[in-house]
């Protein structure tokens, strides 16, 4: 009953602003189609872009004598003694030792880019001090060196001080904000905020740091959240750099473990790199869906506009 009269009132409505009733019945019918096929088509392209993981997912179940032999992601055997494998780790290092040491590294990249990046966007953003923008033009000018580049020099430099086989050399250049582009995010976050509570934050004594903790930080958020996902996303994900510096089994992350799964044996063990590929990815996948929401927390802001 509550449908027709919506229906009736729909065409009523229609028919007063001058809309014929048939065309006014079916506008309706036609948005729904069209809102069908729409959503089918997204659902396509997400099932495209995600085959690559659920192929991985699949293959994890699968035997060692099936991954090549089968190219769905569907097992034809469903086994779990692949994880079974992963689980107990790769030669003398255990799984969990992997893990911590990924984990190690990428929440303290994560700090150190946070505050580093937060406190350089400031200064650029609000201090006035010689050769900032010249300073600024250099900054951004390293975005565009690939990191092959600086690679080499950096090696020698670490190698000089004794770092190589530790996890200095990855964690050490995040708290000297060498992330340009988290400086530049932060920077122009910073000078969207009003200049008017700077200088309420200097009547009432505040010198530079205080206005910076007190007052520009938490308005920061929704750009800390950023720099935190993707600091995390990036540090986890990273393989080459610790190839190069980590050196010492002990040091090693769950990306150079699944790199022992092919040296190891002449054979390569699929089944169990597949296995501890889908943990590696828990994390991130977690990780995001906790602070993903955060991303769109730039309304925080909108009462100070105006």
């Amino acid at each position: 009953m509550t449908a027709v009269l919506g229906d009736s009132t729909s065409t009523d409505t229609a028919v007063a602003i001058g809309v014929p009733p048939q065309l006014a019945r079916r506008r309706p019918t036609r948005s729904r189609v069209g809102s069908v096929l729409w959503h089918v088509i997204c659902l396509v392209i997400l099932a495209v872009l995600l085959y690559p993981v659920i192929w991985l997912l699949g293959s994890s179940f699968k035997p060692g004598t099936e991954i090549l032999a089968n190219p769905s992601p569907i097992p034809w055997q469903v086994t779990f003694e692949n994880y079974a494998t992963a689980l107990q780790g790769v030669g003398p290092l255990s799984l969990w030792q992997l893990f911590l040491n990924s984990m190690t590294i990428s929440t303290l990249t994560v700090i150190g880019n946070v505050f580093s990046c937060a406190l350089a966007a400031y200064a650029f953003a609000r201090l006035k001090f010689r050769a900032r923008g010249a300073l600024f033009a250099f900054m951004i000018m390293t975005i565009m060196l690939p990191m092959h580049v600086v690679l080499i020099p950096q090696f020698i430099i670490f190698n000089q001080l004794g770092m190589i086989g530790t996890i200095l050399p990855l964690v050490l250049p995040k708290f000297l904000a060498t992330e340009a582009f988290f400086v530049f995010l932060m920077m122009q976050f910073i000078r969207g905020i009003p200049r008017q509570l700077d200088e309420a934050a200097l009547i009432d004594g505040a010198g530079p740091f205080r206005t910076f903790w007190s007052i520009i930080l938490p308005l920061m958020r929704p750009s800390l959240v950023t720099t935190t996902i993707f600091s995390f996303i990036w540090s986890w994900d990273d393989f080459f750099p610790q190839l190069i510096y980590l050196q010492n089994p002990d040091t090693y992350t769950l990306q150079l473990g699944l790199r022992l799964f092919v040296d190891q044996t002449s054979a390569s063990a699929f089944g169990p790199m597949f296995a501890m590929s889908v943990l590696a990815i828990l994390p991130v996948v977690i990780f995001f869906a906790i602070f993903q929401r955060y991303l769109v927390d730039g309304m925080a802001t909108s009462g100070l506009k105006g």
